[in-house]
């Protein structure tokens, strides 16, 4: 169990890192929020399932499972709603993209 649980926290750093290098390395606002958005629920769940099986089947687990399913659903929606809210704002796209 705690290989399982090694294995699923790496992958989740591994998401959280692709997406921080995403938010610094993407051009204008709405690609920074596609990698933060993608990279962030993913890593963070991976993160927390890893946590989960590494405590083993508890109360406290339960709990950890149900955080993560709290932000499986929240962090999509947050980020659909700020990007949303840019957009009606009229946040400029990257130079390239309005020709």
């Amino acid at each position: 169990m705690t290989a399982l649980a090694v294995a699923f926290v790496s992958a989740g750093v591994f998401f959280l890192v692709t997406g921080a290098a995403g938010l610094i390395r993407f051009p204008d606002f709405y690609t920074r929020m596609h990698a933060s958005g993608k990279c962030d629920t993913l890593g963070v769940l991976l993160v927390l399932v890893g946590i989960a099986c590494h405590v083993g089947a508890s109360l406290t687990s339960a709990k950890i499972l149900l955080i993560a399913a709290f932000i499986f659903v929240a962090s999509p929606t947050a980020t659909h709603a700020i990007a949303r809210s840019a957009l009606r704002h009229q946040n400029a796209l990257w130079p390239e993209e309005e020709q």
